[in-house]
């Protein structure tokens, strides 16, 4: 899913391609995307492109009259920017915003269609969309410790609750818990108060450090691969491979679809926790710790 860096990259190139464009049709070549149906997406053809932002997971294109497309590509949507003549990707291409300077093709890759599009009308409509969550970078420590103890949940899922803190999911919650040396686990009511102050510390840093290298290698093009598995991640995808900070191979816990990536020796103490699916198949030969492993 794509999350705050790739979604802010995403908008960096929508601002150059359609900012102050008009939007000159809506074709949706697969019905299911669209959730809404007042006011209809016929209302927003012929509209400027006023302004671009982010709800969370969200891309807002805010367009005149004070309507607003609100796009969620959940797990495998994606963007692509398409010259005036270029067609579009068969099967996967769910609808097209054709603007003077280009097309946008919205997919979405597999069977299940998950990815969804709004189109709201006025500014209150669309706050009733935001899910709660705090922007990291407009946050001091207070605020960010203050949000993250609002439940008691572990702090993977703290971390990727949209109630909590936007735009963060599954792959930099992982990179953001490693290099603040903390257990995915780990429960946000046992945290000490430097220990949140690290988190803070490294989720802004994580964020940004991966905003940067994204924007770096899109240059003035569009993101044409945006995965949530990126070489030069420390644990996240990197299952069994060496944690690039003490060498020790990186574990996984697996849960529905999801994966949650660590390193034991540098976050759990050693400790390798246990994987729904396997430990208990593997009972008692399931290993305690990494120097279990050898």
């Amino acid at each position: 899913m794509p999350e705050l860096p790739d979604l802010t990259v995403y908008l960096e190139s929508l601002e150059a391609r359609i900012a102050h464009r008009r939007l000159a049709r809506i074709r949706l070549l697969n019905p299911f995307l669209l959730r809404t149906a007042v006011p209809p997406v016929a209302s927003a053809e012929g509209k400027k492109v006023r302004a671009l932002s982010r709800l969370g997971k969200r891309i807002v294109i805010g367009l005149e009259g004070e309507l607003y497309l609100v796009l969620h590509l959940m797990i495998a949507g994606r963007l692509r920017w398409l010259a005036a003549d270029a067609k579009p990707p068969a099967r996967i291409t769910l609808a097209l915003c054709e603007f003077d300077s280009g097309t946008l093709a919205i997919t979405e890759a597999g069977t299940k269609r998950r990815a969804s599009l709004h189109l709201v009308e006025g500014r209150a409509a669309l706050e009733a969309m935001d899910p709660g969550g705090i922007e990291v970078f407009d946050c001091d420590a207070a605020t960010f410790g203050k949000f993250l103890k609002t439940e008691n949940h572990t702090l993977k899922r703290a971390l990727t609750d949209p109630r909590f803190f936007a735009g963060i999911g599954n792959a930099y919650s992982d990179e953001i818990l490693h290099r603040a040396r903390l257990s995915p686990v780990a429960l946000t009511k046992d945290l000490a108060e430097n220990d949140v102050a690290r988190l803070f510390a490294s989720t802004q840093a994580v964020l940004r450090h991966w905003t940067a290298r994204l924007r770096e290698e899109t240059g003035a093009g569009f993101p044409a691969k945006v995965t949530a598995f990126r070489e030069g991640m420390a644990v996240h995808g990197r299952y069994g491979k060496p944690c690039p900070v003490c060498g020790a191979p990186v574990q996984r816990i697996v849960y529905a679809a999801n994966e949650t990536n660590y390193c034991a020796r540098c976050q759990t103490g050693g400790r390798i926790l246990a994987d729904r699916a396997l430990s208990r198949l593997l009972k008692k030969s399931w290993p305690r710790s990494i120097d279990e492993l050898g």
